[in-house]
């Protein structure tokens, strides 16, 4: 069901150069909310009232390049975005924060922790890889067949044509055909995300992410041997049609405390396919 009563607040803050559009609600530790492609701070509807009932000042922005943020033609390297979250939290007042990531967010939430583990006071990840794992996966023809897209996205103006066209009816066909819980993306939230994914700037600037990782792989964290030592969680909707859920096994070595939960019923969009479960093991792990 899409929400019809906002619990939260829209606000605009100036970080790394831009104007990032949040939402924001509730006081107590900061908590920032990372949405992946094609999303925005909607993605995380289901999450954000309740982790603000627990005691959190839930922060859920619209990253580089989507919805109502600031859509420059450059920026969208790793060290960039990274930068763009760096500034928000300082903006915000804060040295820190609990990091939560999804799909493009979890890939950037890896890579703070990597990064700034001073800035990192916890680390959750839904449905995306740790880069070394990542890369090692790549070289499975499992993996690669379900990266297509990544090649694809590769390919000059034509994914843009096409995913705008007839307002991103495309992408809330993909959004609904790749979930396992269909329920979770009727006809009125398609709508919310193809009117976030037609608006100027943002279908390019969502694709160049891809495009500034595929020049360089590397950028995400694949190469560092820093270990991750702050309490993590992984959560994983295991039929997720682009992750293969391999990418679950063997992160100890690069992850020192680390709890993984695996939701088998959901597909890749697991907090909005499974909200209640995934609402509840971010909440067993931050009481922990």
């Amino acid at each position: 069901m899409a929400i019809t009563t906002e619990t939260w607040q829209h606000r605009d803050i100036i970080t790394n150069g831009i104007r990032m559009h949040y939402v924001t609600q509730g006081t107590g530790p900061l908590i920032v909310l990372l949405h992946g492609f094609p999303e925005f701070w909607y993605s995380w509807r289901h999450q954000i009232p309740v982790l603000a009932e627990q005691g959190y000042r839930v922060v859920a922005p619209d990253l580089r390049g989507y919805n109502d943020t600031d859509k420059p033609r450059t920026g969208y390297d790793v060290s960039t975005l990274l930068r763009d979250i760096v500034g928000l939290i300082k903006g915000l007042g804060e040295e820190k924060a609990i990091i939560v990531g999804h799909d493009w967010g979890g890939v950037l939430a890896w890579a703070f922790a990597l990064q700034y583990p001073q800035m990192t006071e916890r680390l959750i990840v839904l449905n995306a890889p740790h880069p070394k794992i990542f890369l090692r996966e790549l070289r499975s023809l499992a993996q690669l067949k379900k990266s297509w897209y990544i090649f694809a996205f590769q390919i000059p103006w034509l994914p843009e044509f096409l995913l705008v066209r007839n307002h991103a009816a495309l992408i809330g066909k993909m959004l609904y055909d790749s979930a396992v819980q269909k329920a979770a993306f009727p006809p009125e939230v398609q709508a919310i995300y193809r009117d976030a994914m037609s608006k100027p700037g943002a279908l390019r600037a969502s694709l160049n992410y891809y495009r500034a990782a595929f020049r360089n792989p590397f950028s995400t964290g694949g190469r560092s041997d820093k270990i991750i030592t702050v309490p993590t969680l992984l959560i994983w909707g295991d039929q997720d049609v682009a992750l293969d859920i391999s990418l679950t096994n063997r992160l100890e070595q690069w992850v020192s405390n680390l709890k993984v939960e695996h939701i088998p019923d959901s597909g890749h969009w697991v907090q909005q396919e499974r909200q209640n479960e995934v609402n509840s093991l971010i909440q067993g792990f931050l009481s922990q």
